[in-house]
């Protein structure tokens, strides 16, 4: 035989590397030597010398270059040798060619995707095209597949399958020339008629081939729109399925299909197919926990769980306790493909990726990854926007931003490997500083007994959220809120001590409205053990002062008056006027609650010259209300109605700050007797205020205080709904200490409108509750209570308690 026959029958990849071979000789270099010239491995060069891999058509080029030879005619042979297609299938025995089916089986274990499926199935009647998009794992050349094989009888002309290998390790996207000079060869087109030059012409014959023939086609593994766009069929009845990792914005004539993870009750339906254990005995069914975990860990990524099924499947020895200790192990299957989506960034854009796997957030938006980054605003939203193109974050709902579990994985541990520890410590110290001056600016827009000093010893970021009003403020507190804990615990974790003095102090107002007291308690007492080791007197002042005030309104007086008065030897020593007033206002309050009766005005009226000399009238004018409420419960109305009017009078901005709620409830008691309608309307504006300011704990006051006011007016049906709607709130809080400073004015309805029993249930329970708290004045009015009801029917018992209660008086005087 002679060689040009011997060469006819060479496998294209020897016949490739022989030609290689050649230009290595006109080199006259060793393999070291053309190695370094060309800049590939020595190892890679060898392969691909001695037909053992297919080099890149890169590699080829510079091997070419380096001998100055043309590298086009070696073309169509690399391509056959990297691109080999199925041979053309048999005539029938009619002589009629069969169609051309190159489709890849169809999974038998195909699980849920219906919606997805429809949508799939709608565009391909709409549009004669659909792109499914997703992240790597998430089963979209799945779905394609299957859409495919149930379209497939529609299309007799031929089922094509094509990779762009648009992220595929170790080799080159496949260019658009290459790929439809494949797909004409499938579809038996007489090479004289396919163009030799021109991506354009090349496109145009794909074009009029598809005319007047019915195929389908699958596009698979797409890296963009461009690579694409030539594919795409003209007039006619033929379809393209695409299925990329990138949203194809640039394709907009092809609907986009986007795919999200598998839903809990698919995932396991899928895991329990893939692994042959679907049935009640099985594995999976013994140790569900196990299974879980497995699902977790998978997280419900359909490519993951065929895996995580396989192993089961092929180690009948195996627990799902020892699969999930496998799968935890380390690295997942997933980071290669996961690395070939990050290779497509750019630099700036993988840098942001790899730090979102630093956060300690389950989601963010564009002001975190701004702070993240170090980069401005309008930047991190246009990163945002590329990765969720390319499906490696994901948009929940408009505005919020996420990492799947693996991906957020990944990212991390590109990140140890890629960033230096510092750059990690930096990218991480910037995000602890975003959220406590956020933080700062929410609170900022939201009244408050006494507003928070403002946020210095941390880096401010380049951006923050702006808030237009108190409920904006408020709204953004109430989706940040798992972040802020999350990113409390962190700092505490990693020694960032003057973040964890200062993000409580900022979620003080969210807490009265939202969380009640127990969780402040909690974060305040770690804000004082990190206040401690930085020895600030003024901040360890601070810290004491709020843990009190967090006791206080947990009902933990004792404890609360411990706080203050470490506090205040701590304030003294600093010589702050601001801290002093405001541990001298709470003092005020624990002093009324502990059944003092001077002291409390005295410290009112000292907080509120303190807060006028710290240049704050609005914390002043709170010192005054407060002053007003006091001389309330003492009996002096006049007094009190005067003061509240004049705190009312000076300019408040918003109704529901604290000095104006105050004063208009204390207006509103004061003057129910003289002047009812006046009263009424005090009562319900303070009642709005509180509603509209989200305020639940104010809300309840306000009810409780109308329901007095009513009662004095003799309305006293009206009276008791107000009641029982102020404690319904209050069993809704959880919080029973809170009820203290109500029982008392809802005992007092209830004997005046005929309850007597009621009443003494409720002034027993004060009794019962206030030595508990340390609420001496709340006991003696318990006392007093239960005396004029038993006056009529056991005058001794009444008399032991009217002398309970001047005891208790006495006692605090």
């Amino acid at each position: 035989m002679d060689g040009r026959a011997r060469a006819g029958q060479a496998d294209p990849q020897d016949e490739l590397a022989a030609r290689l071979r050649l230009l290595q000789e006109l080199s006259g270099l060793g393999v070291r030597a053309l190695a370094r010239d060309t800049g590939l491995s020595s190892s890679s060069l060898s392969r691909y010398l001695n037909g053992q891999t297919v080099p890149p058509w890169p590699a080829v080029v510079a091997l070419c270059r380096l001998v100055k030879r043309d590298p086009r005619p070696l073309r169509p042979l690399w391509e056959r040798t990297s691109n080999p297609l199925p041979a053309p299938p048999k005539s029938s025995r009619q002589g009629r060619p069969l169609p051309r089916n190159d489709l890849p089986r169809d999974v038998p274990d195909f699980t849920g995707r219906e919606e997805q499926l429809a949508a799939v199935f709608a565009a391909v009647d709409s549009h004669r095209a659909v792109c499914v998009d997703g992240m790597a794992g998430v089963g979209k050349t799945t779905l394609a597949v299957h859409a495919a094989h149930r379209l497939a009888a529609g299309f007799p002309d031929g089922r094509l399958y094509v990779d762009l290998h648009g992220f595929t390790e170790g080799r080159p996207p496949l260019d658009p020339d290459s790929a439809l000079r494949m797909l004409l060869g499938a579809l038996d087109v007489p090479s004289e008629r396919v163009p030799q030059d021109g991506l354009e012409q090349l496109a145009a014959c794909w074009r009029s081939e598809l005319a007047h023939r019915r195929v389908l086609v699958v596009v698979d593994n797409a890296a963009d729109a461009e690579q694409v766009r030539p594919l795409l069929p003209g007039a006619g009845d033929s379809v393209v399925l695409i299925t990329s990792r990138n949203r194809l914005l640039g394709l907009d004539e092809v609907p986009p299909v986007s795919l999200d993870v598998l839903s809990e009750l698919e995932s396991a339906e899928l895991l329990a197919r893939a692994s042959g254990e679907s049935g009640p005995d099985g594995r999976l069914a013994r140790d569900p926990r196990a299974a879980a975990e497995v699902l977790r860990l998978c997280g419900r990524l359909p490519l993951a769980l065929r895996l995580a099924g396989a192993r089961l499947r092929h180690r009948p020895g195996w627990t799902v306790g020892i699969l999930v200790e496998r799968m935890a192990e380390g690295a997942s299957e997933f980071d290669t493909a996961f690395a070939m989506s990050v290779r497509q960034l750019n630099r700036a854009q993988a840098r942001l990726f790899r730090l979102l796997g630093l956060l300690p957030v389950e989601s963010f938006d564009e002001y975190v990854a701004a702070a993240l980054a170090d980069v401005p605003l309008r930047t991190a939203q246009t990163m945002l926007e590329d990765l969720l193109d390319a499906h490696l974050v994901q948009q929940p709902v408009a505005g919020r931003y996420r990492l799947h579990d693996l991906v957020h994985q990944h990212a991390r541990r590109a990140a140890a490997e890629q960033d230096s520890a510092a750059e990690r410590e930096r990218a991480l110290g910037r995000v602890l500083d975003y959220y406590v001056h956020a933080a700062a600016a929410a609170d900022a827009a939201m009244p408050f007994l006494s507003p928070a000093r403002a946020a210095a010893a941390v880096r401010p970021p380049a951006a923050l959220p702006r808030f237009a009003d108190k409920h904006a403020a408020f709204t953004w507190l109430v989706t940040e809120y798992a972040n802020l804990i999350a990113v409390f615990e962190t700092a505490a974790a990693v020694g960032a001590d003057v973040h964890v003095c200062e993000l409580p102090r900022f979620l003080r107002a969210y807490f009265a409205r939202r969380c009640g007291t127990t969780h402040l308690n909690f974060l305040f007492e770690r804000s004082l053990a990190a206040a401690e080791r930085l020895g600030d007197p003024l901040r360890l002042a601070e810290a004491h002062s709020d843990l009190g005030f967090a006791r206080y309104n947990a009902g933990r007086m004792a404890e609360a008056a411990d706080a203050y008065e470490t506090a205040g030897a701590l304030v003294s020593r600093a010589g702050d006027g601001r801290a002093e007033a405001e541990l001298t206002l709470r003092r005020g309050y624990l002093s009324w609650d502990a059944g003092q009766v001077e002291d409390p005005l005295a410290l009112f009226r000292l907080a509120g010259k303190l807060y006028e000399q710290a240049g704050l009238p609005t914390a002043a004018a709170d010192a005054a209300a407060a002053e007003a409420w006091a001389m309330l419960q003492l009996g002096h109305r006049e007094e009190a109605a005067r003061r509240a009017r004049e705190v009312l009078a000076a300019p408040h901005t918003d109704p529901s700050c604290p000095p104006a709620l105050t004063a208009r409830i204390t207006l509103g008691v004061a003057i129910a007797d003289e002047a009812p309608d006046e009263a009424a309307g005090h009562l319900e504006q303070a009642l709005a205020a509180a509603r509209a300011d989200g305020h639940l704990h104010n809300q309840a006051w306000c009810l409780n205080c109308r329901g007095v006011a009513l009662r004095r007016m003799g309305r006293y049906e009206e009276a008791l709904a107000s009641h029982r709607e102020a404690f319904a709130l209050l069993d809704e809080l959880f919080e029973e200490h809170w009820k203290i400073h109500f029982l008392d004015g809802y005992a007092e309805t209830c004997r005046l409108a005929g309850l007597p029993e009621e009443a003494l249930r409720l002034h027993r329970q004060a009794l019962e509750l206030a030595p508990r708290l340390g609420n001496r004045y709340a006991e003696a009015l318990a006392h007093d209570g239960i005396a004029a009801l038993l006056d009529a029917t056991d005058p001794a018992a009444a008399e032991q308690h009217r002398a309970s209660a001047r005891a208790l008086r006495r006692d605090t005087v």
